[in-house]
This record gives structure tokens, C-alpha cells and sequence, in this order.
């Protein structure tokens, strides 16, 4: 696994339970880096994501202000999916995965089934794969807009 993804895991690790047990109500979904002095935190509530929380969330992290530059931000459309219960809440939906190696080892596909060690995604043409949870570095799901 590359040097930025392991930060990040271990920046997730760190992060989720002191937020989630500051912030009551609060899911951090996932840790990203942006560059190596700073990440974004991405946060999910059931009464929704705005200002205030935000500020909460940044307030939690105050540790971690003098070293990084911390944004905090809602999930958005492309909501990033890292614990095998998002992947299970996101059946059926597309989403872009990518596995370690880098940028050329990204699938993307309708997201068929989420077991307790594999997705299986249905990539089109080159059909359906099983992925191990393992294997994969990121994943968020594919903005498909508006349909009508």
C-alpha cells in the first residue's frame, strides 16, 4: 500500500472515534489527504451536515491543527464509501473503486453485492468482479445527476 494511503488509514483510525465521541451523532466516513500538510474529513449526521457542525468537528481536532490545514465537509454526491456497512447501504448504485497500485487499478460499476469480505461489482462489458475489502484503497460513489 503507498505511503498516502496508509496515512490516511491510520489519520481514519486516529480520528473517527475521537470525533464520534465529542461530536454526538457524528460519522466521520473517511480521511483523505489533500497534500501532506493537509486532509479532509468527511462527516455524516442523521439530521444532516451544515456550518455549525463543521466547525464542531474542526473544534474536536484542534490536536491536529498546528501540524495540518483540516477541512471538514459533507459526503456530497460522491459519498465515499471505506467500512463494508456503506458498501452494503450502496447496493445498487455505481461507484468508482480503486485498489492498491494506483490510478490504473480503478474499476467502476454498479455496485452488486456487499458480503463480509468482497463487493462484487458489475463492470459491463468485462461483467461482474469480486473485490476483497482488502484490496481496495478508496471508493465513492458515481455522481449519476439528475434523472429524468
Amino acid at each position: 500500500m503507498t505511503t498516502t494511503f496508509a496515512r490516511e488509514r491510520t489519520l481514519q483510525d486516529e480520528i473517527a472515534p475521537a470525533v464520534e465521541s465529542r461530536v454526538p451523532g457524528v460519522e466521520v466516513l473517511a480521511v483523505e489527504l489533500l497534500s501532506p500538510s493537509r486532509f479532509c474529513v468527511y462527516i455524516d449526521h442523521a439530521d444532516g451536515v451544515d456550518h455549525a457542525l463543521c466547525e464542531r468537528v474542526t473544534r474536536a481536532l484542534d490536536a491536529y491543527r498546528f501540524d495540518w490545514t483540516i477541512d471538514v465537509s459533507s459526503p456530497g454526491p460522491e459519498r465515499p464509501l471505506r467500512k463494508p456497512e456503506h458498501f452494503a447501504d450502496a447496493v445498487g448504485a455505481r461507484v468508482s473503486v480503486r485498489l492498491e497500485g494506483g490510478r490504473k487499478q480503478r474499476q467502476r460499476g454498479r455496485l452488486v453485492d456487499a458480503g463480509e469480505e468482497t463487493i462484487t461489482l458489475d463492470t459491463g462489458d468485462a461483467g461482474e468482479i469480486r473485490i476483497p475489502y482488502d484490496a481496495i484503497v478508496r471508493a465513492n460513489l458515481i455522481d449519476e445527476g439528475l434523472t429524468t
